[in-house]
């Protein structure tokens, strides 16, 4: 009996190591993506492009994930053409991600090879189409021949002629979340707080203030859930419509005071602590200046502010609505007194305190926010309604 159970005994592990020499040998054969890929994002009707907007993020492309049913990394590869047969083009950039942004520079280069110009004594157009598709292969290697490649897609691009450049909107980002002083609400008339955009990188955009423990995202339009910016692990993660999943929202996991930074066109974040237990509370914050319907503080007019509404959420954020600008000089200033006031030179409509007049370069109807702990300002224009 005990000669039989060894024997047995040696036929089980035999059999069990065969199994596992099988399963070694297991190979995953890829496989095309029956789903093909295609572009998810919407674009705009044309793209104006300037010297001065640059380093702005032009169009951020989208596309669905391609699964090559093997175990193996895929690679998305954005290309930019001049020809709509892509007889030729430009890898604009490669990503493991389902978007890539394209910066106006990189339009004005393919604008360029398509002989546009901005020139008004030139016989070349200024205007014209640009195209756009996506790669999908399988690994890193870019010669791998299993690929999937998108329909082109075409954007018409604009160089206004010299002598009649007009500056383009600026993208303008919200706060929604139960983390945020507006929680979830998210219609046209709520009054989701503004993100500061920096003002010599148009793609970074902070807000620091208090956060209630919960949870944050980012929109563009007040009253929209698309596009949406979420993430995790300091990953900024893009919803471009409503067709699109949902990104995971970003955790804040105690009440406190933070500052939240987001750069869009790396899609990245960062949460970080921030001390604002020694920082004064204004009893009031105002706004004067040429630029204002008010002006500056006189004899005849010595208290002139129109004065900024503060947050009962956080007494370091003040705003005011329907706030009539010119092109003239203002500055933001606290208890109606020079004795602390703030400015920002050019910075219009967002930058940081520098002490000098803030120059209105755009007149018309504005919110106005500001942010005392940091001296960050922006305007952000407001739909008047005809």
């Amino acid at each position: 009996m005990k000669k039989f159970s060894i024997f047995l005994l040696t036929i089980i592990a035999f059999v069990g190591f065969t199994s596992c020499d099988h399963d070694d040998d297991v190979v995953f054969v890829a496989q095309p993506d029956p789903e093909g890929i295609m572009f998810t994002n919407s674009t705009a009707e044309s793209y104006t492009l300037t010297n001065q907007t640059s380093a702005n993020i032009a169009e951020r492309f989208v596309w669905n994930e391609v699964d090559f049913n093997a175990p193996t990394p895929v690679t998305y590869e954005l290309q930019g053409s001049t020809a709509s047969d892509f007889s030729g083009f430009d890898v604009i950039g490669t990503t493991s991600q389902n978007n890539l942004a394209v910066t106006v520079s990189q339009l004005m280069d393919l604008a360029e090879d398509a002989g546009l110009d901005n020139d008004p004594n030139t016989e070349m157009p200024n205007s014209g189409q640009v195209y756009f598709r996506v790669r999908a292969y399988a690994g890193d290697g870019a010669s791998n021949s299993l690929e999937e490649i998108s329909e082109m897609i075409s954007l018409n691009v604009v160089l206004p002629e010299e002598g009649e450049e007009e500056a383009p909107a600026k993208m303008d980002l919200f706060l929604v979340g139960d983390a945020t002083a507006t929680g979830w609400d998210n219609t046209a008339t709520s009054n989701n707080y503004p993100l500061f955009r920096d003002s010599e990188n148009e793609n970074i955009y902070y807000y620091t203030g208090k956060l209630n423990a919960g949870s944050v995202k980012v929109i563009e339009n007040r009253g929209a859930w698309a596009p949406q910016y979420g993430g995790e692990n300091g990953t900024l993660m893009y919803r471009p419509t409503e067709d699109v999943a949902d990104p995971p929202a970003i955790p804040v996991d105690a009440a406190g005071y933070y500052t939240f930074t987001i750069n869009i066109d790396e899609m990245t974040y960062s949460l970080e602590s921030y001390d604002a237990s020694g920082a004064t509370v204004y009893n009031m914050i105002g706004l004067v200046g040429e630029g204002t319907t008010v002006g500056w503080p006189g004899d005849d007019n010595p208290t002139p502010d129109i004065l900024l509404t503060q947050s009962s959420f956080d007494p370091h954020i003040w705003y005011a609505k329907d706030v009539e600008l010119s092109e003239a000089g203002i500055k933001f200033r606290a208890n109606q007194t020079w004795d602390v006031n703030w400015g920002g030179g050019q910075n219009f409509p967002s930058g940081q305190a520098t002490g000098d007049d803030i120059i209105v370069s755009a007149e018309g109807i504005y919110e106005a926010w500001f942010n005392d702990l940091t001296g960050r300002y922006i305007f952000v224009p407001q739909v008047t309604e005809e």
